[in-house]
């Protein structure tokens, strides 16, 4: 004889479904089991697997939202998760919060990018749950665990007298999913739920937990409605319901089985309504011919049947298990105007007002005497019917009931902040945004980066891991508290995107200046400074500070910038050999002229200079005197191309804040640099540097021979140079910084 894993697993193999996934679906399997057959479950599991595929499969297509519900419940029982996953989406969904669901065993790592807010509905413990939580909340997002029921600890899950009639086998496999439904939920930084006694028990294991009681979906009041609509009745005859699957080895259905016998025995015009396979009890066969047996069905047609008896019956035996349990029975059989006489346990206690919306028994006398009233007394039946369907469809339906939910996610929501970037290719404007990124991660941000490229997916920068996304419109549905415009041609993002709460412009420089005359691009880019959004200017550069609040009008927040000092460690030059200048630049943009760089090297003696190049973007011309080309160096190894010359050339007459001669003097070196706005507000001619007049390339030579011939005057500017990059160290910057990006 085969044992119960050992016939699922073959029944799996037989239906081409994979039994790695099969494993995960164990949770309440054994009941469908035991009612439909290994077969039966089989088939489902593979369907599952093939429709999760699909549900799936909108939440790998990139799009940005809020919120993803990663759903743990499997399709035997489909009931929860519609409640719990569908349901809460639909109430959010209705309060302009987007979101997305995945079944748990398609879920990705990479799926973290693009989601605030994380809700794990009943997700048993995997290794990629595991390892996604870690990641989330290193990015510092929150997760949170949504539960319906105390399925998490098995000292719950013991006092079901149902699971002792289990096989030893399937014991462990039930008993290991609970457990790994309980590992999943501390992981967690809150929980929502359903009921008083599910948060009494929740609040043991997370911090926080937050009631958001079952409602119905938009399509189950409609539904409902309909077959209020379209009800007949028989005046010959009253039906009582009881839809909740087999009566056999139902503890709640033996609980009022001696009322519901006297009942039946004392009106003969009463019919008793089932749902499922019926193996009637002893006590009700004398009755067999009163006895209407539904088959399973579809919860669409649940409001259709439920509309067709005149009393729900809701009986719950005592018990903590049972006290966690939800009303939905109630709110069911209220949206089709039928009264529930429900047993006085938990949540129906709660939101059950007795005689008014419903009737709430504890003892068998009780049930005896409130079903033989409404028996006797229809116009009671329509009045309670009538009064709970009133309470239900303003309280317990998703449209009227999502903004405490709403506000409970926002909560466990951290605040946002994307920087929008013209590329990932290194520049100095470029280094900014992406350090001050990482400040703000560091500060417990939720920070990612919306970039032209959808190929790039993630950026690793300074030991941090920064989410990327593009910047196609139709995959980003999600709310950025913040958005930062790093350059002109972000800007327009930022005017056309219209869900972001506070929108920022980080100006580097004036960026017209960047084309040369008669280029439409600088109409563009001088257009940007005239937002058709409210945007507050941000800036690096005290000139750049200083012409938006003159010639724009802008109000402007100023943090200056800096370096990562210990990066860029220094020593002292020795200028007894060979001097290497180096030369730092793209020959191809104009206002950087490099051209005049290398006239100027032209006119130094090669055997005593050595010239190296460093470019990022661009190579050197034919023409150029280069001794060494250094192209695309990552930025973490540019100190040590600093380290290895001694002199610094550098003949930009455009910038907004130039980090080159900075970063040579940290390192002890040498700068010989043409003053513009981006530099003078840290270069003092003679005191940590030499300038000289932009074209002026025989001043440029001689400042570079006084640095090789003037010992004290190296002395004075490799000390002047050290104090300036101390005081511009990112650590001094770092609460000025976060401080500018706050509201």
């Amino acid at each position: 004889m085969y044992s119960w894993h050992e016939k699922i697993t073959r029944s799996v193999n037989l239906q081409g479904g994979s039994m790695a996934d099969i494993r995960e679906l164990t949770g309440k399997t054994v009941t469908t089991l035991r009612e439909e057959g290994i077969v039966a479950v089989a088939k489902k599991a593979k369907n599952l697997v093939q429709m999760s595929v699909i549900e799936g499969k909108d939440a790998k297509n990139k799009v940005f939202r809020d919120v993803l519900f990663i759903n743990g419940c499997d399709e035997s029982v489909p009931h929860p998760a519609r409640y719990r996953v569908r349901h809460q989406r639909e109430q959010l969904e209705a309060n302009h919060v987007s979101t997305n669901q995945v079944y748990y065993v398609n879920l990705e790592l990479d799926q973290v990018r693009f989601y605030r807010t994380f809700v794990f509905f009943r997700c048993p413990y995997t290794d990629m749950i595991g390892e996604f939580i870690k990641l989330a909340k290193k990015l510092n997002k929150r997760v949170l665990f949504d539960i319906d029921d105390l399925v998490i600890d098995t000292k719950y899950t013991d006092t079901i007298k149902y699971l002792d009639s289990m096989s030893k086998e399937e014991r462990a496999l039930y008993d290991d999913g609970v457990m790994r439904m309980g590992k999943t939920l501390k992981l967690c930084d809150a929980a929502i739920t359903t009921t008083e006694r599910l948060a009494e028990e929740l609040n043991k294991y997370v911090p926080e937990v937050f009631i958001n009681r079952n409602t119905a979906s938009e399509e189950m009041y409609d539904l409902s409605v309909k077959a209020v609509k379209n009800r007949r009745y028989d005046k010959t005859k009253v039906g009582i319901g009881y839809f909740s699957g087999s009566l056999t080895h139902n503890d709640d259905f033996l609980l009022i089985l001696p009322s519901l016998e006297k009942i039946m025995e004392k009106y003969s015009q009463v019919y008793l309504h089932v749902v499922g396979e019926l193996d009637l009890p002893d006590k009700l066969k004398r009755f067999k011919s009163r006895v209407v047996c539904h088959p399973f069905t579809d919860w669409k047609k649940l409001p259709e049947l439920i509309s067709k008896v005149d009393i729900n019956l809701a009986p719950l035996e005592q018990s903590i298990f049972n006290e966690a349990k939800s009303e939905n029975k109630w709110v069911e059989a209220a949206l089709v105007k039928v009264p529930t006489v429900a047993s006085k346990v938990g949540a129906f206690d709660r939101m059950i007002k007795d005689k008014v919306t419903g009737f709430l028994c504890s003892s068998s006398e009780e049930w005896e005497n409130v079903l033989s009233l409404l028996v006797e007394n229809k116009g009671l039946r329509r009045k309670i019917g009538e009064r709970a369907y009133r309470y239900c469809t303003k309280k317990c339906v998703t449209l009227y009931t999502g903004i405490p939910l709403k506000r409970f996610i926002e909560k466990y929501t951290t605040p946002n902040i994307a920087f929008a970037l013209p590329s990932m290719n290194i520049s100095g404007g470029i280094m900014v945004a992406l350090k001050h990124a990482v400040m703000l991660q560091d500060a417990g941000q939720d920070v990612m980066l919306i970039n032209v490229d959808n190929k790039i997916t993630w950026c690793n920068h300074e030991d941090h891991q920064i989410p990327v996304i593009g910047q196609n419109g139709k995959f980003l549905l999600g709310r950025f508290d913040r958005m930062v415009a790093t350059m002109w041609t972000t800007v327009s993002f930022l005017e056309n995107y219209n869900n972001i709460g506070k929108r920022y412009y980080l100006v580097q420089n004036f960026e017209p200046d960047f084309y040369e005359a008669g280029n439409p691009l600088r109409v563009a880019a001088n257009q940007s400074y005239f937002p058709r959004v409210d945007i507050q200017c941000l800036t690096i550069s005290q000139w750049c500070k200083k012409w938006l609040e003159t010639d724009y009008g802008h109000s402007v927040r100023y943090v200056p910038n800096g370096i990562v000092k210990e990066k860029f460690r220094h020593y002292k030059r020795d200028f007894s050999g060979k001097i290497r200048i180096l030369i730092e630049g793209d020959c191809s943009v104009y206002y950087k002229n490099v051209d005049e760089s290398f006239r100027i090297v032209d006119k130094l003696d090669p055997e005593k200079y050595e010239i190296w190049y460093m470019s990022y973007n661009a190579k050197p011309k034919a023409h150029y005197r280069v001794d060494k080309f250094l192209h695309q160096v990552p930025y973490e190894k540019v100190p040590q191309v600093y380290r290895q010359c001694h002199i610094l050339l550098k003949t930009s007459f455009l910038e907004s804040f130039s980090y080159p001669p900075l970063e040579m003097m940290a390192t002890g070196g040498y700068t010989v640099v043409v003053p513009n706005d981006g530099n003078k507000e840290y270069l003092i001619d003679g005191e940590n540097c030499l300038l000289y007049p932009c074209g002026k390339t025989d001043k440029a030579v001689e400042a570079i021979e006084r640095i090789c011939n003037d010992e004290e005057l190296r002395d004075r500017l490799y000390e002047g140079g050290i104090e300036t990059a101390k005081k511009r160290d990112w650590e001094e910057l770092r609460e000025d910084i976060v401080a500018m990006y706050k509201d």
